[in-house]
């Protein structure tokens, strides 16, 4: 091959890109009925997502939990909570005085359980309750885990934004310095973690697509499918995931799902 056929690294990159997109779908596949470990495995050996609307609708869960239930099973037991201010847990955040961004990690403090679900409930349910704790508009920024994970919606719904791990060049890793919320005296404020290494961490943000792009953020294309009670996604390791909450009226104020990582 001549040298002037040799592809530079960025238009090889653009390339796989392209190409991986041509060659798959822009929507999830959807199954309504349960998948053979045969359909399964391919599933996982193309590391490709896939949901199952209602396979899990008959668990035990999705047909007895509310809030009834679960007090009823929790009441007098505390629970490990991690808490923001806004919601924003494990995300590139600028803090107050700042100009560049942190990993701003979460408060973590046990609390009674049905102090935690009387207030979870208020902030989904009350719309005038304060904007800046609303669990409502709770997110989870994009990122990826290392384990595969099938991930089970019980109550509310979840939306996902999907990206392949091929699309690292266009969501701008960065090395952020974290930091932690502590609780002080005019509520939870950040403070910076001594001794600790930078975070690399995903800092393009599909849904705000012209800021802190890289010049591949263009090519990317997300997959999003929302998940209704009851339905089940098998989300590959190591694939960017976004995810969002909400709440209908039958829903009580909250949001509930569950991982199965492996």
């Amino acid at each position: 091959m001549s040298r002037t056929n040799v592809l530079s690294t960025d238009e090889a990159i653009e390339n796989l890109i392209s190409t991986f997109n041509e060659l798959n779908s822009n929507s999830i596949d959807e199954l309504h009925d349960e998948p053979s470990p045969l359909e399964f495995m391919r599933y996982v050996a193309r590391n490709t997502p896939f949901v199952i609307r209602g396979g899990a609708s008959s668990w035990k869960a999705c047909q007895d939990w509310n809030s009834a239930y679960l007090l009823s099973v929790m009441k007098g037991q505390n629970v490990n909570v991690a808490v923001t201010p806004y919601g924003n847990a494990d995300m590139p955040t600028i803090p107050p005085g700042e100009e560049s961004l942190v990993f701003a990690k979460p408060h973590y403090e046990d609390q009674p359980f049905e102090e935690l679900l009387e207030y979870v409930a208020r902030q989904g349910a009350d719309p005038d309750f304060p904007p800046d704790t609303e669990v409502r508009y709770a997110q989870t920024p994009m990122h990826k885990d290392n384990y595969e994970n099938i991930y089970v919606q019980i109550m509310g719904r979840k939306h996902f934004v999907l990206l392949p791990s091929l699309c690292h060049p266009c969501v701008n890793e960065q090395p952020l310095r974290p930091a932690t919320y502590t609780r002080g005296e005019n509520g939870m404020e950040l403070k910076m973690d001594s001794n600790s290494e930078a975070v690399p961490f995903a800092i393009w943000d599909p849904d705000k697509p012209e800021q802190n792009a890289t010049k591949f953020s263009h090519l990317a294309r997300p997959l999003r499918v929302t998940l209704n009670p009851g339905d089940m996604l098998y989300l590959p390791a190591m694939w960017y995931h976004k995810v969002l909450q909400s709440c209908a009226e039958e829903d009580e104020g909250f949001v509930l799902a569950i991982n199965y990582w492996y």
